[in-house]
């Protein structure tokens, strides 16, 4: 019997199947469609230390922390730069915000710079004129997502895991039950499923965001940094209400991969045209040689969004076979590996590295 059955094979998923099957556990990851896809080949890839809150903080840190140590085992297609993110500040009052976050993190030991205006110019030439300056966080990098989970699940599987490719249809004290009335026996099961938790756990909070992303040709050195704009903290923490921001990153192919959008109550996955033409008019508000350059793809994706910002991670209070990993809207990529640490740890019942209270389910 497989010790622990792990329901979704995005970056979520792959990573806590790696971490259990290199701990000696029989692991056996269900996944209906392709590895990495879902919201992992919705996300932008961005490694990130954020500051909302200090048990965002706590999970973002030692997570990022756990990515630069990873890096060095990763293939090149997994493409992890340490590129950097840049906090772009448009006037002084985002300034003000930029040197709180910097005294945020100095207090804390995480690397941050204050740039002037002509510092940031210097380091993106291809930012607007005028803008105020903004906050470098050099140990923040990028990754190639899809790819990124497909080796983590590749580690798990030279551990002794399996992956099964079938669509789930019930959890039970044995295990799931699959769509064909197959059974896969299990002490414990990990839902990673993203928004999709919500089928089988409807009193969970989590709601469904969708998302844009906007990819270019090949344009080498146009852009150096991972780039949000300082209003992007705002937008992100509406519940309700539709919103853009600018959110720009260089990919190891010299492409520009464009974001960032934000929509509730949306369950079709087509593209959204007036959404993306606002998405991108505010990318070229930034950075207005943008608009000069070929955007060749665009996507949508669905993440899980909890009404408190923080990912559910944990044993579920109602059932104690089950333990979930969903809830981490666009941070998914980033604390992937902080996640698998929590839900190995609990369902091992070792000592975890940062406290796990803060993002139990039944908080």
């Amino acid at each position: 019997m497989t010790d622990v059955v792990v329901v979704g094979a995005g970056i979520v998923g792959a990573a806590c199947a790696r971490m259990l099957a290199e701990a000696g556990v029989a692991v056996t990851v269900i996944e209906p469609a392709i590895v990495g896809g879902g919201a992992t080949a919705a996300g932008m890839g961005h490694i990130v230390v954020m500051d909302d809150s200090e048990a965002q903080f706590a999970l973002t840190n030692y997570s990022r922390d756990l990515w630069n140590q990873l890096s060095v085992e990763m293939p090149s297609d997994v493409e992890y730069e340490q590129r950097g993110t840049l906090w772009v500040a448009s006037d002084d009052e985002e300034m003000a915000v930029v040197r709180s976050k910097h005294e945020f993190y100095s207090a804390r030991g995480v690397r941050s710079s204050v740039l002037s205006a002509l510092e940031l110019s210097n380091a993106e030439p291809n930012l607007r004129p005028g803008l105020a300056g903004g906050l470098l966080m050099p140990d923040d990098a990028v990754v190639y997502a899809p790819r990124a989970a497909a080796w983590l699940l590749n580690q798990a599987v030279a551990h002794g895991a399996r992956l099964l490719h079938a669509e789930v249809s019930s959890f039970q004290k044995a295990g799931v039950m699959l769509a064909d009335g197959t059974q896969v026996a299990a002490g414990n099961i990990v839902c990673a499923a993203g928004e999709q938790a919500i089928r089988w756990f409807p009193e969970l909070d989590v709601k469904p965001r969708k998302g844009h992303l906007a990819i270019t040709n090949r344009y080498p050195a146009f852009v150096n940094h991972q780039l949000i704009e300082l209003g992007y903290l705002k937008n992100a923490h509406g519940v309700n209400e539709d919103s853009v921001a600018f959110n720009v990153q260089p990919r190891a192919t010299g492409q520009v991969l464009i974001g960032s959008s934000r929509q509730f109550g949306q369950t079709h996955s087509a593209v959204d045209h007036a959404m993306l033409q606002r998405m991108l008019a505010r990318a070229v508000s930034y950075m207005p040689s943008l608009a000069g350059l070929e955007v060749i793809r665009t996507w949508t994706g669905f993440r899980a969004a909890t009404s408190d910002h923080l990912p559910i991670i944990g044993q579920h209070p109602e059932h104690s076979n089950v333990y979930l990993a969903t809830g981490h809207e666009g941070l998914g990529i980033t604390t992937s590996l902080g996640t698998a640490h929590l839900i190995t740890a609990a369902i091992l019942g070792t000592v975890t590295a940062i406290p796990a209270a803060p993002y139990l389910p039944g908080r």
